[in-house]
């Protein structure tokens, strides 16, 4: 693939792809666990801490998903 210059174009297209599933997996999480802007305006704290725990499980999945398995 590097040789014919497909690899720059297919590693784009997976980055796309990751950025797009962990876009949507933390959108599908945070409703299904009732996140919401009201949690963030009374407890700051407890919503970047639910947030951050949300963003870790969505990079693994897509990492499993797309990057580690072929």
């Amino acid at each position: 693939m590097l040789m014919n210059g497909a690899l720059w174009t297919h590693l784009a297209e997976i980055d796309e792809q990751a950025s797009d599933m962990f876009s949507r997996l933390v959108e599908q999480i945070k409703v299904n666990e009732g996140i919401t802007e009201q949690l963030k305006a009374d407890n700051q704290m407890e919503w970047i801490a639910r947030m951050n725990n949300i963003e870790a499980r969505s990079r693994e999945i897509v990492d499993y998903e797309l990057i580690f398995t072929v």
